[in-house]
């Protein structure tokens, strides 16, 4: 019943992790209108067709091959995507053909995407995407295929368990951040054993990887929390195996090492399920999981005494996330417009609450 991301959205955000130059929105001017702005902070050059009234009714290809032609001359680009909206969809406008009138150098991937794609599911725009991709060789079917089972492992988990569960659900903005980090540090104080796990996606991994990048051997060098992520390097798009190098390398610079790690950015539908095996595996008293903690079934948890916290980028999470079942539940704020276009750890607020903590403890002796 609340609004929900649209899967044109999900097609610019997809075709940036294929390292698109250019991205053309066949469209009014201000369809996604933020999430353009927003990437054009990642390097990618988002540009539209500005349909208008006429271009209802009489179409507007010949509009889209200027776009395309300018787009040549402007950025020289190597790969371009073409994404429908819900304007040019209804008319049924042919971006297949259009493509290839303009005959530009550039790999041009056409992408019929809009608002009602399938069941309006945000995934659904990904997926055109990704099917584009595999009819223009940009990606081969195995990685393909792997993604869309992700994508659609990942709508499955927001209508059981997130914010598509066709409710309203009222944004909360959760527990007070500086409570939670007070108890986080207290229990590394007291020696509880703790987990921090990430569990998070795409370049998001760059705010929540900041609770990580946090030295507790000042409160107690002997008990370090362990760290299970989904940080593998070798899995997925060229620009998420980028995200994850990133993290990695400044984290070893920092002395953190990670003790497990349960697949790669885009496996956060399926990698809760490993840090799962690895909590039951071990005898831990609290556990953090931030990035998508609704992907982590702490229901399935062994051990019930286990204090659990949430740390997610979503005010609508909260609720659900409480209803799941973990005892504390924060919330981070604009998680994608604070990450996009950096290559770094970004500092997070509920980090800044535990780095706060750890020196309150140091002051307080």
């Amino acid at each position: 019943m609340h609004p929900r991301p649209s899967p044109i959205a999900a097609s610019l955000y997809t075709l940036r992790d294929l390292n698109a130059d250019v991205i053309i929105l066949h469209g009014p001017h201000g369809c996604c209108f933020r999430t353009g702005r927003l990437l054009e902070g990642d390097g990618i050059r988002v540009l539209t067709t500005a349909m208008a009234e006429n271009d209802f009714v009489f179409g507007a290809s010949e509009k889209l091959v200027e776009v395309l032609k300018k787009a040549e001359k402007m950025f020289h680009p190597k790969l371009v995507g073409v994404v429908g909206t819900c304007a040019s969809m209804i008319i049924g406008e042919n971006l297949k053909n259009t493509v290839e009138d303009a005959n530009i150098n550039a790999i041009v991937l056409p992408v019929e995407s809009h608002g009602g794609l399938s069941e309006g599911d945000n995934t659904e725009g990904a997926i055109a995407v990704l099917e584009s991709a595999i009819k223009y060789e940009v990606i081969d079917s195995d990685e393909a295929d792997r993604q869309i089972e992700m994508l659609k492992l990942a709508t499955e988990i927001e209508k059981t368990r997130g914010m598509a569960q066709g409710k309203y659900i009222k944004p909360s903005f959760g527990d007070n951040k500086e409570k939670v980090a007070k108890i986080i540090v207290k229990a590394i104080k007291n020696n509880k054993k703790v987990a921090f796990i990430l569990n998070a996606k795409k370049e998001t991994s760059y705010l929540f990887s900041d609770f990580l990048n946090i030295g507790f051997s000042a409160i107690n060098k002997d008990n370090k929390p362990k760290i299970i992520a989904n940080l593998d390097i070798n899995i997925g798009l060229p620009r998420i195996r980028g995200h994850v190098k990133n993290i990695i390398s400044e984290l070893e610079n920092n002395g953190i090492n990670i003790d497990h790690i349960t697949g790669g950015l885009d496996e956060y539908p399926i990698s809760g399920n490993n840090a799962l095996e690895c909590i039951n595996n071990g005898e831990f008293d609290l556990i953090v999981v931030a990035g998508v903690p609704h992907a982590l079934k702490i229901e399935d948890i062994d051990n019930k005494d286990i204090t659990t916290i949430a740390v997610t980028d979503g005010p609508r999470l909260v609720e659900p996330l409480f209803d799941l079942g973990y005892d504390y539940v924060v919330a981070e704020l604009d998680a994608h417009s604070k990450t996009l276009g950096v290559d770094h750890i970004v500092e997070s607020d509920f980090g800044l609450m535990l780095k706060s903590a750890v020196q309150w403890e140091i002051d307080s002796e």
